[in-house]
């Protein structure tokens, strides 16, 4: 497989600015990879693909507020600063924006509350900084950054993203992008699902900025993912590796969610509780040890994102749904429209 094979046209306006107006509103493409059949549904009808028994995993990261605007000490230039992740105790590494005006050893003020320092350059571009403050970091930062939308949203944050850009499962700090299939559950399904007798599982997946990196390779061999950091709890892997073993299915709920699972995974389709960084590229062919079904969104052309998706669901396959949800206008992207892989 080569890059140019997962590039395809979407249309502006199919790209969804705002969520829909309340959680489980969207539309759900169901493709059945047996028969190679697509049904459209309302993403409440999931109800309908679940079984007693079944485990559905979900990630439960939790977004912060990442973006953060800081004011050179001298010039007095406005920086957008980004966290990326904390790499000890108040020093991160961050993306900066205008980065050629950012140099190590400049100071920024942030909100007038924080400073930083840029200490070194990373490998990919951005920086590494020291903060200073007083209080709790974390409770500042929620009171003067800004949720980081996607590139693709092309407006502002607004209120209603504090509480819909965050998924319903979402307990863990440390993601600067959602993990977009979860965002569909609503309270009354989540309850609906877990009373019918199918297994809830969180693993934990901060989802980092190479969520959007583009690949700027053709050979996909060549392409390293960013690492991320992930966690596999002793409960959570032996609910699910009890489910497999009573022959229940592994519903996965986002790409995250799957290379999680692949990650931990054992030769003998059970999963090991660890934790640590992956860089794991899934993209075709790839055997998948542990997921059965997958619930996914609409994802951006030559993506990681959909090279996993295609993986799972065959090129071919995956690409005729794409056509059928442009041409009967699905939402594509972080708020968009759903997808369930059977």
């Amino acid at each position: 497989m080569k890059l140019s094979d997962f590039k395809y046209s979407v249309p502006e306006k199919l790209i969804a600015q705002y969520p829909t107006r309340k959680r489980g509103d969207s539309r759900m493409m169901v493709l059945y990879r047996e028969d190679q059949k697509i049904e459209d549904r309302p993403f409440r009808d999931i109800l309908k693909f679940l079984k007693k028994g079944d485990c559905l995993v979900v990630n439960e990261t939790r977004v912060f507020p990442a973006r953060l605007t800081g004011i050179k000490d001298k010039t007095n230039a406005e920086v957008e600063i980004f966290l990326l992740r904390e790499l000890e105790k108040d020093l991160w590494e961050v993306l900066v924006r205008p980065a050629r005006k950012v140099r190590v050893g400049n100071k920024l003020n942030i909100g007038g509350v924080i400073t930083c320092e840029v200490v070194d350059n990373t490998v990919s571009g951005g920086r590494v900084v020291r903060f200073t403050y007083k209080g709790d970091f974390n409770e500042i930062i929620d009171k003067i950054g800004k949720i980081p939308l996607p590139p693709y949203i092309k407006r502002e944050t607004e209120n209603v993203d504090k509480d819909r850009y965050q998924s319903l499962f979402a307990n863990q700090r440390g993601a600067v992008a959602a993990p977009t299939a979860s965002l569909h559950f609503d309270k009354k399904t989540i309850k609906k699902i877990s009373d019918m007798g199918v297994h809830i599982v969180p693993v934990l997946l901060h989802v980092g900025l190479g969520t959007f990196r583009p690949i700027i390779v053709e050979d996909l061999t060549r392409h390293k993912m960013d690492s991320e950091y992930f966690e596999v709890s002793e409960e959570s892997a032996k609910k699910i590796n009890d489910i497999i073993d009573k022959g229940g299915r592994i519903v996965a709920a986002g790409t995250t969610v799957v290379r999680v699972l692949e990650t931990v995974a054992t030769t003998d389709g059970h999963i090991k509780p660890d934790n640590g960084w992956t860089d794991k590229f899934i993209y075709a062919p790839y055997h998948f040890k542990v997921v059965n079904m997958l619930l996914t969104n609409f994802h951006m052309p030559a993506s990681t994102l959909l090279m996993l998706v295609c993986a799972f669901g065959g090129r071919d396959f995956i690409f005729k749904a794409y056509r059928k949800a442009i041409r009967e206008k699905y939402r594509f992207f972080s708020y968009g429209d759903a997808m369930l892989i059977l």
